[in-house]
């Protein structure tokens, strides 16, 4: 009778929690977007709560709302911009959750939610390699078959999910070993070294650029090892996991590899060398950044302040003191941020790519646009061209609201509302001095550039449905 009992108790309650995975899986995969911007919701309130409590700062106070919901932000959302001073605020509870915060945000709600259904049930069903399809290509859910190659194709979804745990694991350790003996050599106590060895690592796969250390990158700023590795670190995760899974299965074949491969690592290499030499041209003569340097000592720093700008955040200089033409270059580079489905924000690099091709194809009179022998199909574009005038609304709304407020020079607040909106951390000094109405504005469009972005491309790719009649075509004057 008792075992009787005993056995219906455990089948109901076997029967509720499998009511509620099931709602929550159907959910997931009707809507990916928007289970996405839920669950990155209330991982920031969550955070914000943990940040806001007193063993969290490293003086025993409770932390006020603003810097704490910004922080939050800031770490889930992996941009690296803070309102303190994250090496002397925090508490050693409070650098934990950076830590774990950030490698929440950097692989992604719904990669990370697909990994741990995998762990956990060690399968993937059809719905969750469609929510882990849709974290790594919005297009994957459209309403019909996807015209487009894709980098990884729906029954590969298994292997880019291992790639992508093991990838993170593997490159973190990687770069934590090689910055370990650097810091050894640095004076710095073999403890704190290998706590801060393996906090850098996180902090550049991220592209977060938060610092454990008050001095940041200062001590390193000649240590062209220590800098080079940030540079691998910050490279390794921009380019985006269906890259890195491409390049594991392709590499010795690089003819070979995806549409979706090629067009990130080029135009991600073309950029970081014209920034270069954009930084070079316009700071080479600048006493308060690379003035003072060498001509070797130049063109490195320039090649790691273009490297940076993809969405990492580190700076071996004082960025507010650029030239203004700098900033502007900077604001440029950081817009267009990294590769998709990657640690980086921004438009996406493929994004820029598509519009080019688009503009050469126009210009040469070809109906369609092509790369590397593909043919790349109409939505694509419409799809990049919303992204940009979601991303360009999102930085003009928020730098009204902001000049508004804090009355700052146009310049500084533009580069960093940028910064924010990329996720990518690079502050003129702005941020730290911002009143908390600005502060929340900034936390918003940390928010909208991390999770708006892919919210509307899959948003858009979601909402596309047949259409069983069609208008007369008429053509608008345009340009």
């Amino acid at each position: 009778m008792t075992m009787g009992i005993n056995r219906m108790s455990r089948y109901h309650q076997t029967g509720v929690l499998g009511r509620i995975r099931d709602f929550i899986d159907h959910f997931a995969g009707r809507s990916p977007s928007r289970f996405a911007s839920i669950v990155f919701t209330g991982l920031i309130l969550i955070f914000t709560l943990l940040f806001s409590l007193p063993i969290a700062s490293a003086d025993g106070t409770a932390t006020k709302l603003a810097d704490a919901l910004f922080t939050a932000t800031s770490v889930i959302c992996v941009t690296g911009l803070s309102t303190v001073d994250m090496a002397t605020h925090w508490s050693p509870f409070g650098h934990t959750l950076v830590f774990i915060g950030v490698q929440i945000g950097g692989l992604g709600v719904l990669t990370l939610a697909s990994i741990m259904g995998l762990v956990i049930a060690r399968r993937l069903g059809l719905r969750a390699k469609l929510m882990a399809a849709s974290d790594s290509n919005p297009l994957r859910l459209h309403s019909g078959p996807v015209a487009e190659g894709q980098a990884v194709r729906l029954g590969e979804i298994g292997g880019l999910l291992a790639t992508v745990a093991i990838s993170a694991a593997v490159i973190e350790l990687a770069l934590a070993i090689l910055m370990f003996p650097r810091l050894l050599l640095a004076n710095v106590p073999i403890g704190d070294a290998v706590w801060h060895s393996f906090y850098w690592a996180a902090m550049a796969f991220t592209n977060t650029g938060f610092s454990p250390d008050v001095a940041g990158l200062t001590p390193f700023a000649n240590d062209y090892w220590f800098l080079t590795v940030i540079l691998i670190g910050v490279f390794l995760g921009s380019i985006g996991f269906p890259v890195i899974y491409a390049l594991s299965r392709g590499w010795r074949r690089p003819r070979r590899l995806p549409l979706h491969a090629k067009l990130t690592l080029l135009t991600w290499l073309v950029l970081f060398v014209i920034g270069a030499l954009v930084f070079l041209l316009l700071e080479f003569d600048n006493p308060k950044t690379f003035g003072a340097l060498g001509g070797g000592d130049t063109i490195f720093q320039s090649f790691f302040l273009s490297g940076m700008t993809r969405s990492a955040g580190f700076a071996v200089i004082d960025i507010g003191q650029m030239n203004g033409s700098s900033l502007l270059v900077g604001d440029m580079l950081m817009f267009i941020g990294g590769g998709s489905a990657s640690t980086a924000g921004g438009i996406k690099v493929t994004t820029l790519a598509v519009l080019f091709l688009a503009a050469f194809a126009e210009a040469r009179g070809q109906e369609s646009m092509s790369a590397f022998g593909r043919k790349i199909p109409g939505d694509v574009l419409r799809l990049a061209v919303s992204v940009v005038l979601w991303g360009a609304t999102t930085v003009a709304v928020s730098s009204i609201l902001i000049l508004h407020i804090s009355n700052e020079p146009f310049e500084y607040v533009l580069f960093d509302v940028i910064s924010a909106f990329a996720t990518c951390g690079l502050s003129t000094g702005l941020t730290e001095r911002l009143p908390d109405a600005a502060v929340y504005v900034l936390a918003a469009t940390m928010f909208m550039g991390r999770v708006g972005t892919v919210t509307l491309a899959a948003a858009l790719a979601a909402s596309q449905r047949r259409q069983l009649f069609q208008y007369s075509e008429e053509r608008p004057i345009v340009g």
